[in-house]
């Protein structure tokens, strides 16, 4: 059976970084975004939608299946979206949606990029949002849930002035930090190499089972990306 990865957010800072490993992982790979991602080969299907309002209706055309892992990378921030509630609506609505639809077709692994301080009573917009998305899909009861904690990410933020300024503060300093440290800042490149290999791990683990695991959700924190990505980057 041909291996599928569907992807949302794949023209972002982890994004662009994890359509370039699936890529050697999967036969065929499917990105969902308003413009091309940087990285493109024979094995890519792009779907162009200039509005994710109207991402059911692209849905209809994409071969999505059981043999399908999907991934999403997509978030924002309020500055970048402009209101409370558009940041509400892309990092949650947009992506539980597409978890939705996933389901809905058979998909049996999803994987999500969220935040380190993703919580349901923080007083912070962001880690709310980002807790309600986790919760959301976890309902879903997908097979595999894989959901990904990073710190601080390394790489070029478009937009993000005070998170450049912290990178550069962080890069510093960061050859004299353990990364065991729980806030140790890991590149966009690490969290998305974290992503693919637990892909291809839950892939190679239900190869020799007679049925694969069900209702399985896995937090992987920033400290195990760093771990799990140490001889990588």
């Amino acid at each position: 059976m041909q291996r599928k990865a569907i992807v949302i957010g794949a023209t972002g800072l982890v994004g662009q970084h994890l359509v370039k490993q699936l890529s050697e992982l999967y036969d065929t790979l499917i990105v969902i975004a308003r413009r091309p991602p940087r990285y493109i080969n024979a094995s890519m299907h792009f779907y162009q939608v200039n509005d994710f309002d109207n991402l059911t209706e692209v849905f209809t055309s994409i071969g999505v299946n059981k043999s399908t892992d999907a991934f999403s990378c997509l978030g924002t921030t309020k500055k970048q979206a402009g209101s409370d509630e558009a940041f509400r609506k892309v990092d949650h609505s947009y992506n539980v949606n597409f978890a939705k639809l996933c389901h809905s077709r058979g998909v049996e692994n999803f994987f999500l990029l969220s935040s380190m301080n993703a919580d349901i009573d923080s007083r912070f917009l962001y880690n709310q949002v980002k807790a309600e998305t986790e919760n959301s899909i976890t309902e879903l009861d997908f097979s595999q849930l894989v959901i990904f904690r990073p710190s601080l990410l390394l790489g070029k933020h478009k937009g993000r002035p005070l998170e450049s300024i912290s990178q550069k503060a962080f890069q510093l300093i960061s050859p004299l930090l353990s990364e065991s440290l729980p806030l140790h800042p890991i590149s966009a490149k690490r969290v998305a190499s974290a992503m693919a290999m637990s892909a291809h791990d839950i892939y190679e683990r239900n190869k020799y089972r007679p049925e694969p695991s069900t209702n399985n959700v896995t937090v992987i924190e920033n400290k195990q990306m760093l771990a799990m990505t140490r001889v990588k980057h």
